[in-house]
């Protein structure tokens, strides 16, 4: 429970300091988020609470994304998906991605690849004295549905 309280200051504190506040439907949208196993459409949002109306979820969503609430992941078919932000969850993941049905799955590389990655991508920032602060990878391809 502690971790959802420090969630939504977090949130709040984010929305602040770009001039929005933190109303009910963005908490709302956060919940619905935080309680996930997978990245969510914004149907599949609206499913899952039917009060929610289809454009201020858009417009809403689209104030968390700017404040680093939310993370949206674009895919192939018509839908974005959204997801708490890394830097909230403090879950560092990456994505297998459905070209064809557009379904994202979250999914986390072992330590010692993470650490490889992590050394890779430093080489490569430096060689072109870019300073990064974080990466992200997402594979795409067919999921086992589709195939």
């Amino acid at each position: 429970m502690q971790h959802d309280l420090d969630l939504h200051a977090a949130a709040a504190d984010r929305l602040r300091r770009i001039a929005h506040t933190y109303s009910t439907r963005r908490r709302k949208l956060v919940e619905i988020l935080n309680t996930s196993a997978e990245p969510l459409s914004i149907p599949e949002i609206l499913h899952h609470d039917s009060s929610l109306a289809q454009s201020s979820a858009y417009r809403n969503l689209a104030v968390l994304e700017l404040a680093g609430v939310v993370h949206r992941i674009v895919t192939k078919d018509e839908f974005a998906r959204f997801e708490i932000s890394e830097a909230l969850s403090g879950h560092h993941h990456h994505h297998l991605i459905c070209s064809s049905c557009g379904s994202v799955k979250d999914i986390t590389l072992p330590v010692a690849l993470e650490v490889t990655v992590d050394q890779e991508m430093a080489s490569v920032a430096k060689l072109h004295g870019f300073q990064p602060t974080s990466h992200q990878m997402d594979l795409i391809g067919i999921c086992a549905s589709c195939l």
